[in-house]
């Protein structure tokens, strides 16, 4: 018996994880009287595997749930607001802030549903795209990959995409990128023996301990956790799947951990965009 087979049997067993239906199934996420769409049909690359997809809010408790319906009680806005004031802040030897070139940060609508994206035969995140402006054209410090204050820019971005459908291309340039993160998807990782699918596609619905397993979408984020308190980058939470596998993970930043982003953000596509979305 594989390792990873042997340590779900085990759970199973001993009742770590329990068949669970979703936390609301017929809930809907409606903010700011938008239906959001957290279910619908696989895209067609995922037809062999998954015949519908599901936001991770479907996996949530209805306390958590609630959360994420008025913006005055989600949690993230404490980063959306201090984001805001950063955009707006001059910096660098070009004396420029964001908003010098970007007056409305509403004109970013709809980066969020393509990303991340190749450009010029590398994938390119939202981290990367921030932090090139303000090298190239603030004169500024690039900020650290997944630090709080490029987390907060990130999310302030997305939100400007809240409630459109994901569609992040995966052909052309894309695919030999794609196909090295499906291939990361799938391969076992660490002394678990595990892979991303042994939880996000194998298990997704069960409960392991206190975690009510979701299909890891990532069209959430950036994502405010209750278990830290503070908005969480996708680099930082492909990182802490891996590490908690009991393997080595890779470096966040790293053309790894890009090529598996933009994988896993094609398996979202037709899904809204949720940031900042409020998980556990």
């Amino acid at each position: 018996m594989r390792k990873s087979a042997f340590f779900l049997t085990l759970a199973l067993v001993s009742g770590a994880f329990t068949g669970s239906a979703l936390a609301d199934e017929n809930a809907e996420l409606v903010i700011e009287g938008e239906t959001l769409v957290t279910k619908t049909a696989a895209p067609a690359h995922l037809k062999d595997n998954l015949d519908e997809i599901y936001s991770g809010w479907k996996f949530r408790s209805s306390e958590t749930q609630a959360l994420q319906l008025d913006d005055f009680d989600n949690p993230a806005f404490v980063f959306i607001d201090s984001a805001m004031d950063m955009y707006q802040q001059v910096e660098g030897s070009a004396e420029k802030s964001c908003q010098s070139c970007h007056e409305n940060v509403e004109d970013f609508k709809g980066l969020r549903t393509k990303m991340p994206r190749v450009v010029d035969g590398k994938v390119q995140t939202m981290e990367d795209q921030i932090n090139k402006c303000r090298t190239e054209q603030m004169g500024a410090e690039a900020l650290k990959y997944s630090g709080g204050e490029m987390t907060g820019l990130v999310a302030l971005i997305g939100l400007q995409s809240r409630g459109m459908p994901m569609s992040v291309k995966i052909d052309g340039d894309a695919k030999p990128f794609w196909e090295k993160g499906k291939e990361i998807y799938y391969t076992r990782h660490g002394q678990l023996d595990m892979s991303c699918a042994s939880c996000h596609e194998d298990n997704y619905g069960n409960s392991i301990r206190a975690d009510h397993l979701s299909q890891g979408q990532l069209n959430g984020f950036p994502t405010y956790r209750l278990k830290n308190a503070k908005l969480n980058a996708v680099h930082s939470r492909l990182f802490g799947c891996i590490r908690d596998v009991r393997a080595e993970p890779y470096k966040v930043g790293s053309d790894e951990f890009r090529a598996l982003e933009l994988y896993v953000s094609s398996r979202g596509n037709g899904l809204s965009v949720e940031t900042p979305s409020v998980r556990n």
